[in-house]
């Protein structure tokens, strides 16, 4: 009876429902979905496990299992977002400062990072912690490299305005990151923007495109020095211009910074400032890069009183080629930020398919040079100011530190076999980059490299890596062979061997051996390694830092939502 009952019941429900005109129906549309925004993110863990090698000098470690982990979560909806990153370092891995790991309240865990940020028609308006750059860095870089254990991070506000198009201005104030705590200065600074081809409605389709910028930065730190009189606003402004037409650009920007005694320059009264210029010309199958820096006294922190990196401001770039290879690397130049002259040329020329040169495929010819000198100076007798020097403003002292000479060809041979060969003739004032006390020799190498891979099938593929570096000095010569095999898309193995075979002392004659397996799917990365490092200094952007010696295995996970 119930069952007929509730038969009946439907048949009316969908008589009624079926028996409207057709002609006359009204679909009502879905309502819309609701916003609820979008969360994305990525994690990152680097473990180590540490065998203690008295033979090539790796430390024991307390711990035996060290551990560096990162996880950003940002949430978007319309205009507005929102971010953290989770941090922890039980304990940071060797090379890293232990500051990470011993801050008195985090003990190594912690959200160091964290922001929200809204824009509203031509405002945006960021609270919390954030990066940010005017121009090159000279006067401001604030930035994360986590391959060098660097976090700079302003933690205030910041504001972005663009009043009218072609028109951008940057409003920022802040303390920097100190690890899991803050640095004592505060940062201030104004950076203002104008495309002029934006902004002038007739130049809108001129060939030439002009550029100009301003920034001023002042940071604020109470003066306790009990022998000295120290500014506690100490300024730091400058502009900068680029102009392009065609297939040339040029640019510039200069920097200066009123006195501001601190520990890297011994707390003398000098001004600092820097001066970077480039230009460059490409068209199709050729390019010419030239570049000349100048700085001096440039060293800007939040903490006048902190050494090496942590609380820095400004960013002085190297204008030197960033080589990838291991002994093409093994001696890498940081950037004299107290003072240096420098310049750069680079020649990249594509020579033609079915060329008597370049053969079936054609090859590519990268020819780069660069050098760096101490400034051209003048002791001065001024105990009373404090003002220990003057310069000669483009002269330098004659003093090398650095001077790299490279030459790269790549070169396809046929659909499965390409390659790439590099030789190197570089030298490096390991006194002064290092700053080595007591004094030693300068080095002189010359590096080759042969880079060849082979397609063994559409998913399988072979690499060879052979490298030499060849010196007189130092711990003498070296030899790096590796060999990477690609298995389809997801999956490789890698072996090295980094020996220094010409170590005049026999007993130091180490194999520096090195074993890698890799898997890959979409955005997840794991590695599992084992082998030996060296020690050494490891650099990014001519900033760097040392790294330790090391016997163990490493594994490595990285992925992103």
């Amino acid at each position: 009876m119930k069952r007929t009952t509730l038969l009946i019941t439907l048949t009316s429900v969908f008589s009624i429902l079926f028996s409207q005109d057709s002609t006359k129906t009204s679909v009502t549309p879905p309502a819309p979905k609701e916003d609820h925004g979008q969360i994305s993110g990525n994690l990152e863990v680097i473990g180590q496990y540490y065998n203690p090698d008295t033979s090539i000098g790796a430390p024991p470690v307390p711990e035996k299992f060290l551990l560096n982990a990162y996880c950003n979560l940002t949430y978007t909806r319309g205009h507005f977002s929102a971010g953290m990153r989770y941090e922890s370092y039980l304990n940071a891995l060797q090379g890293y400062d232990p500051r990470y790991s011993y801050d008195s309240r985090n003990k190594g865990i912690g959200i160091p990072f964290r922001y929200a940020s809204y824009k509203v028609d031509d405002l945006e308006v960021t609270v919390g912690s954030y990066y940010e750059q005017f121009g090159s860095g000279l006067i401001l870089r604030i930035y994360e490299e986590r391959g060098l254990g660097i976090d700079n991070a302003l933690d205030g506000i910041r504001l972005k305005y663009t009043p009218f198009r072609g028109i951008y201005l940057k409003a920022l104030i802040g303390r920097q990151r100190f690890f899991f705590n803050y640095g004592p200065g505060i940062v201030r600074g104004f950076d203002g923007e104008m495309n002029m081809n934006e902004l002038i409605k007739k130049w809108e389709e001129k060939k030439t495109r002009i550029i100009l910028a301003g920034s001023f930065v002042s940071k604020f730190q109470a003066d306790a020095n009990p022998s000295l009189i120290l500014p506690e606003n100490v300024g730091n402004y400058g502009g900068r211009m680029k102009i392009s037409r065609g297939n040339f650009t040029v640019s510039g920007e200069y920097a200066y910074k009123i006195n501001d005694p601190s520990y890297d320059n011994t707390y003398i009264y000098n001004h600092g400032d820097a001066v970077l210029l480039q230009m460059s010309y490409s068209k199709k199958g050729i390019a010419l890069l030239l570049g000349m820096k100048r700085v001096d006294n440039m060293s800007y922190k939040s903490d006048r009183d902190m050494p090496l990196l942590p609380l820095t401001i400004n960013f002085n770039p190297a204008l030197v080629r960033q080589h990838t290879y291991g002994l093409l690397a093994f001696y890498p130049y940081a950037s004299q930020i107290i003072g240096e002259l420098g310049w750069q040329g680079e020649f990249l020329y594509k020579v033609k398919k079915d060329s008597r040169l370049g053969g079936k495929y054609g090859m590519d010819i990268n020819i780069n040079y660069s050098s760096n000198y101490g400034l051209d100076t003048t002791g001065l007798e001024d105990s009373i100011t404090q003002i220990p020097y003057s310069t000669n403003y483009f002269g330098h002292s004659g003093n090398m530190y650095w001077q790299d000479i490279n030459l790269e060809i790549t070169k396809k041979f046929s659909k499965k076999f390409k390659g790439t060969f590099i030789i190197a003739d570089q030298f490096y004032d390991i006194t002064q980059i290092q700053a080595k006390f007591p004094a030693k020799p300068d080095v002189h190498s010359i590096i080759a490299v042969a880079d060849l891979t082979y397609r063994v099938t559409d998913d399988h593929a072979l690499r060879v890596e052979l490298q030499h570096l060849y010196t007189e000095k130092e711990t003498k010569s070296w030899a790096l062979a590796l060999v990477e095999f690609t298995i389809g898309e997801r999956f490789y193995l890698t072996a090295s061997d980094q020996y220094n075979y010409g170590n005049p002392d026999e007993k130091k004659r180490f194999n520096f051996v090195n074993f890698v397996a890799g898997y890959v799917k979409n955005a997840t990365r794991i590695s599992l390694g084992y082998g030996k490092q060296r020690s050494g200094i490891f650099c990014a952007g001519g900033v760097c830092r040392f790294v330790p010696a090391s016997n163990g295995f490493i594994i490595q996970v990285s992925t992103g939502f």
